[in-house]
């Protein structure tokens, strides 16, 4: 039998992105040979994939692409933060968001769109969770378009072109896709990925989260000991502000720290149709492990 050495274990991981001693036992099934062993860590995907399925997925990364009038966004999880600096992994982000664009964010349909592995979308992930040794899935995908203009992209902090932690899409209708429309859409990406805006507009604040703030503002107001009418005012002045913290129209621009979002984009001639914003692993509850009991556990005490 081939001497499975260290070297060749290292060299099988960077290849593969699969786990220490999957590599090791891969290999020593090909008797030590690379291809081989890659070969028999594909062909455990299934199996593999099935014990891995209830680990939580509370890292990875957003995706963004982007197309003439549209553009797309998704987030693909993982259990560590290792596995967003895999370039496997990273690829198929890439892949999953392109694939968005053709076949939209509907998540059923967008993991049977084909990719260029010649593989569905779900059948690649399942590869992957086969090869890299981790749990993962397609949380979530948002397809936004425009009939003119442009739907910009931004991704804070990316690891790698459109990839990143933190993204946003940015609908802008304009007569024309413009640099300056692109560039406008960019910085209200960079805006809504810093202040996390609720609503596009007034008129889109969730009814039951406004009664809830009205609710709130009113017990306040009540332990002035003003008059009714005083209160009421009060309420009405405190909603506005309420407005201007989750409203992205109603915000401070933070590029100049004065003008409201709607203004500069008035001036621009455009106007902002819509916008969203993926942060990785928002509302994901991960697992809090104790590590020391964790080795002692394995220490066997």
């Amino acid at each position: 039998m081939a001497q499975i050495t260290a070297a060749l274990v290292k060299e099988l991981r960077e290849k593969t992105g699969a786990g220490m001693m999957d590599c090791k036992k891969a290999l020593n099934e090909a008797e030590g040979d690379i291809e081989g062993a890659i070969d028999w860590l594909r062909k455990k995907g299934l199996s593999a994939a099935a014990k891995k399925s209830g680990r939580v997925t509370a890292e990875g990364l957003v995706g963004v692409a982007q197309a003439d009038l549209k553009a797309a966004m998704v987030e693909v999880n993982a259990e560590t933060d290792f596995v967003a600096r895999n370039e496997h992994f990273q690829n198929f982000v890439s892949e999953v968001a392109h694939a968005a664009l053709s076949v939209g964010d509907d998540l059923e349909k967008l993991k049977a769109a084909v990719l260029k592995s010649g593989r569905t979308v779900a059948d690649e992930l399942t590869h992957l969770i086969a090869t890299i040794g981790e749990n993962m899935s397609i949380r979530r995908a948002r397809v936004l378009s425009v009939p003119s203009g442009v739907v910009a992209t931004y991704v804070h902090s990316a690891v790698s072109p459109g990839l990143g932690k933190i993204g946003v899409l940015a609908a802008v209708e304009a007569p024309t896709a413009s640099e300056a429309m692109e560039d406008l859409g960019r910085r209200i990406g960079m805006h809504v990925a810093a202040t996390r805006p609720a609503a596009l507009d007034v008129d889109s604040v969730d009814p039951q989260a406004l009664e809830r703030e009205r609710a709130v503002l009113v017990e306040q107001a009540k332990a002035s000991g003003k008059p009714d009418a005083i209160i009421e005012k009060m309420v009405d002045g405190r909603i506005r502000k309420f407005y201007e913290e989750v409203v992205l129209l109603e915000q401070i621009w933070v590029h100049d720290g004065e003008s409201r979002v709607r203004k500069i984009v008035e001036k621009a001639g455009a106007k902002l149709t819509g916008f969203d914003r993926f942060q990785l692993g928002e509302g994901i509850e991960k697992e809090e492990n104790d590590f020391a009991a964790e080795v002692a556990k394995a220490a066997g005490n």
